[in-house]
């Protein structure tokens, strides 16, 4: 598989750099050696944000920093992100993108403003296929339009590309005020899956080109303030649910997540919980290497019966909450 690291001099462009997951695996990747340009809709702690990777630099003489405001929720800003990247870059598109950039509004299904089941899309599933579609595009189209078969033969494979979607422990699993979210990242699931296999149809039929790979990373839940802004359109049925949920630190979660990336996983849960639950429903996607899917298969097994039992609880606590405390999803306030 080749290490996700293994180009020296590595350009990465993470949307969704400026917080969370973005912002700290780009610290860590520059840690690593990786240039690094980052994207995000609030201009005002751009400079912020890019400081704060660039310090982590190994080394400040040959690694290159960026930052790029824009809205990638739609196709125009993400081929301009691309563009722009590629002219700071002396012409060269970026070896990495991460899709970081998303949102959540977990609220109950017939309470959620209609606007919101667009922009949960817009947010999370159209960002990562408007930016797939400009870089695999900048990867593969041009090249492929203009290399010969004759030319072909004369070329010696590259390290791979590495293009990055981010999920959710929902795109396995949802539950209760999930219903505007989960859809969205289930869906990046989905085209993680699809993509990866239409990447073969490149590498073979054109070898001398850097191979492609496609990877989605499952951070868990992470203090945040994304968290904060969630947990205040939470319902405190929902939040009950939650107990007992792994939450790990942005940096943990990021250190996870390059760890899986560089031991060539395609399917990167960041905690033991959203790995059992992504074993039970992996179906056709792809396993790296016979032990590793050997496990997640016999795991996969157990975690199924384990899920029934696991479902008829949620369903009961569900149940009992609305007999208790009613459709709002909210506790009573006493009087």
């Amino acid at each position: 598989m080749g290490s996700f690291l293994s180009k020296n001099e590595l350009l990465i462009l993470i949307t969704g750099g400026l917080t969370g997951l973005g912002l700290h695996a780009g610290r860590q990747l520059a840690e690593k050696g990786a240039s690094v340009v980052i994207v995000a809709r609030n201009s005002s702690n751009l400079e912020e944000g890019i400081r704060y990777i660039s310090q982590g630099a190994r080394s400040s003489e040959t690694q290159r920093f960026h930052s790029i405001r824009a809205d990638v929720t739609t196709a125009p800003e993400c081929a301009r992100v691309l563009e722009e990247t590629i002219t700071w870059n002396g012409g060269s598109p970026p070896d990495v993108v991460w899709c970081c950039s998303g949102s959540a509004h977990p609220t109950l299904f017939i309470d959620t403003p209609l606007d919101q089941f667009q922009t949960m899309m817009d947010s999370n599933y159209f960002s990562c296929v408007y930016m797939a579609h400009a870089v695999l595009n900048s990867w593969l189209r041009s090249v492929v339009e203009t290399t010969t078969q004759s030319e072909s033969a004369k070329r010696t494979s590259l390290p791979a590309r590495h293009l990055i979607f981010t999920g959710s422990f929902v795109s396995f699993y949802s539950f209760s005020d999930f219903t505007p979210y989960s859809p969205s990242k289930a869906a990046i699931r989905s085209l993680s899956d699809s993509l990866s296999q239409e990447m073969n149809l490149y590498a073979t039929a054109h070898p001398e080109l850097p191979p492609v790979r496609v990877h989605t990373v499952f951070p868990a839940t992470m203090p945040t303030q994304s968290l904060e802004d969630e947990n205040r359109v939470k319902t405190d049925l929902t939040k009950s649910l939650e107990e007992g949920d792994q939450v790990l630190p942005a940096e943990e979660c990021a250190r996870r997540a390059i760890a899986g990336l560089e031991s060539g996983e395609e399917l990167i849960p960041t905690s033991t919980i959203i790995w059992a639950v992504m074993t039970s429903v992996m179906g056709g996607s792809i396993r790296v290497g016979f032990w590793k899917g050997l496990l997640n298969t016999l795991a996969g097994w157990i975690t199924l019966i384990v899920m029934v039992f696991i479902r008829w609880d949620m369903d009961m606590k569900v149940a009992q909450w609305g007999k208790k405390h009613g459709s709002s999803g909210m506790l009573k306030k006493k009087k």
